[in-house]
C-alpha cells in the first residue's frame, strides 16, 4: 500500500565482496580485517560546557539550548551528506561511465543545489551564538529561513520515479558492484546510496518535531514563543504544499504506467486524478495478484508486467467509479460466490482477509473479491475505500436495495464474452493528501490519512430461501 510505504528500501546487494576489478591480495585483507564504519559524534551541547555557564543555566534552559543544538547539528550532518552524495557516488559514476549523465541527473536530481541552502541557516545560528555557546533568540532566523524550503518541491516530486530508475540500473552488474563496494566502504556508515538520496526528504519532516521541541522548553515570557509558533505554522504550510505536489507527480507517474486492453477501459477520471488514495498488491478469488489503485474519483484493477525491462500496469476489466462503487467487508471463513471459497485462495482451508468490491447495478464479471497480505492491510483498504465513497452516500439517501442476482466473478481473466460497464462522467472529486509526521514521528513525508475501519458486517451466505427472507427485511451486504 502507497500509504505504509515510509522510505522505500528494496535493495538486494550481493553479499560477496569480490569484484572484477579487485585484486585478491587487497580482497582477502578487507575480508579479515574490515574496515569499521565512520561514526559521528553524539557529544551533547552540555557536555561542552564548563562547569561555571552549566551551573548558572536552569534546567529548562538547558533543554531548550540542547533542542537549538541539535537542530544545528543536523544541518552540519545534512551538508556533508549532500557533499557525500556527489563525491563518492554521483563523480565516480559519471566518470568510470557506470551511467550516463541523463541518468545520473535524473537520479540524483540538483541535489548538491541545496548545500547552500543549509549552510545559510547553519552560518546564521553560528552569528546568532554567544561566546558561551547559548543562542537568544532563534525564532526570527526561522521565520526568515523556512519558507526557502520550497524548494525542495521539485527534489521530492522526482523521488518516485528516482527510485525506480535506480532500481532499474542496479540490474547492471557494474552499477551492483559500485554500489556493493561503497556499501562496504567506511565512509557509507553501512548506508546504500537510497538511503543518502532520501535523506533531504526524511530531514524535511524533522522540522516540524525539532521547533515543537525547541518551543517546549521556552519560557512563556521568552519573546521567542509567539515567533515559534509561527515558525512551526510556517513549516507546516511548506510541508503541506510539497506534500501536494509530490502526491500529484507520484498520481501521474502511475497513469502513465496504466495500459488498457479495451478503449472502453479508460475514464476521464483516471487521466483527470490529481491525487492517488492508496494502491497495492491484492489477490483475486483464483490467487492471481492484482495491483489495485484507488484514485480520487475511480478504483482501478491491473496486473503488473514488464515492458522493455520497465515495469508497467496492464488494466484489468471495467475501472470502477468510486461513485457507483459497492464495498463488501467479508467475514473470514466460507463465503458462497457462485461456488465455495474453500481452497480459493491457497493451500488454506478459509479464505482470510478479504473483501468484495463490485459496480452497484448486477453486471456479471464485475465483481472482484479481494484478499489483502493480513488483517491489518485489509482494513487500511476498507477504512480507505469507505473514506473515499462516503460523501456519495452522505449527499444522498440510499435507496432500498432490489433484490440482487448472485454475481459471478471473473472465471477467467480478460473474458471478452464479459461485457463492459459504461463509464458515467461525475464533475465533483475528492483529494485526500495529507503530510504524514504528525506522521513527521514517522519520518514519511507523505502518507495519506486514514478514516477508521467501521465494524465488519458479515455477509449473507445461506439459501436462496434464505437469502430472500433477509432481503425482504434488513440487507446484510455491507453498504457503504
Amino acid at each position: 500500500l502507497r500509504f505504509f510505504f515510509k522510505s522505500p528500501q528494496s535493495f538486494a546487494l550481493r553479499s560477496d565482496s569480490k569484484s572484477p576489478g579487485c585484486g585478491q591480495k587487497s580482497c582477502s585483507s578487507r575480508s579479515a580485517a574490515p574496515t569499521p564504519p565512520k561514526r559521528r559524534s553524539s557529544v551533547l551541547w552540555s557536555e561542552m560546557l564548563d562547569v561555571n555557564t552549566k551551573e548558572s543555566l536552569s534546567t529548562k534552559e538547558i533543554k531548550r539550548q540542547e533542542a537549538i543544538y541539535e537542530m544545528s547539528r543536523g544541518e552540519q550532518d545534512l551538508i556533508e551528506d549532500l557533499k557525500l552524495a556527489r563525491k563518492a557516488y554521483h563523480d565516480p559514476m559519471l566518470k568510470l561511465s557506470i551511467m550516463s549523465e541523463e541518468e545520473l541527473t535524473h537520479i540524483f536530481g540538483d541535489l548538491d543545489s541545496y548545500i547552500p541552502l543549509h549552510e545559510d541557516l547553519l552560518a546564521s545560528l553560528g552569528e546568532a551564538t554567544k561566546p558561551d555557546g547559548t543562542v537568544e533568540q532563534i525564532g526570527p532566523i526561522l521565520v526568515k529561513w523556512l519558507p526557502r524550503l520550497h524548494a525542495y518541491k521539485g527534489y521530492c516530486s522526482n523521488q518516485l520515479a528516482a527510485k525506480a530508475l535506480l532500481d532499474q540500473k542496479k540490474q547492471d552488474r557494474r552499477v551492483q558492484d559500485f554500489l556493493q563496494r561503497c556499501l562496504e566502504s567506511p565512509f557509507s556508515r553501512k548506508l546504500d546510496l537510497w538511503s543518502f538520496l532520501d535523506i533531504p526528504r526524511s530531514r524535511l519532516v524533522k522540522y516540524p518535531l525539532l521547533l515543537k521541541e525547541i518551543l517546549r522548553h521556552t519560557p512563556k515570557d521568552h519573546p521567542d514563543i509567539h515567533i515559534l509558533q509561527e515558525a512551526i505554522s510556517i513549516i507546516q504550510g511548506v510541508l503541506s504544499d510539497i506534500n501536494l505536489k509530490k502526491g500529484e507527480s507520484e498520481c501521474q507517474y502511475y497513469i502513465d504506467k496504466l495500459e488498457y486492453l479495451d478503449e472502453k477501459q479508460k475514464d476521464p477520471r483516471i487521466e483527470g486524478s490529481k491525487a492517488l488514495l492508496c494502491h497495492g498488491e491484492l489477490k483475486n478469488k483464483n490467487g492471481h495478484k492484482l495491483y489495485v489503485f484507488l484514485f480520487q474519483e475511480i478504483l482501478v484493477l491491473t496486473r503488473p508486467v514488464t515492458r522493455n525491462e520497465r515495469q508497467a500496469f496492464q488494466v484489468y476489466r471495467q475501472p470502477i467509479p468510486v461513485q457507483e462503487l459497492l464495498l463488501e467487508d467479508l467475514q473470514d471463513g466460507d463465503v458462497k460466490m457462485g461456488g465455495s471459497f474453500r481452497g480459493a485462495f491457497g493451500n488454506s482451508d478459509k479464505a482470510k482477509n478479504i473483501f468484495r468490491v463490485r459496480f452497484q447495478d448486477a453486471i456479471p464479471g464485475q465483481s472482484h473479491t479481494l484478499q489483502a497480505n493480513d488483517v491489518f492491510h485489509k482494513q487500511q483498504w476498507v477504512s480507505c475505500i469507505r473514506t473515499a465513497i462516503a460523501p456519495f452516500h452522505r449527499s444522498s439517501a440510499a435507496p432500498e436495495l432490489p433484490q440482487l442476482p448472485e454475481l459471478s466473478e471473473e472465471a477467467e481473466e480478460n473474458n471478452p464474452s464479459v461485457p463492459n460497464v459504461p463509464a458515467r462522467r461525475r464533475q465533483s472529486g475528492m483529494s485526500h493528501m495529507e503530510l504524514d509526521e504528525s506522521a513527521a514521528e514517522r519520518g514519511s513525508v507523505l502518507d495519506s490519512e486514514r478514516g477508521g475501519a467501521g465494524k465488519p458486517h458479515r455477509t449473507s451466505s445461506g439459501h436462496r430461501k434464505s437469502r430472500e427472507k433477509q432481503l425482504s427485511g434488513k440487507r446484510k451486504e455491507t453498504l457503504v
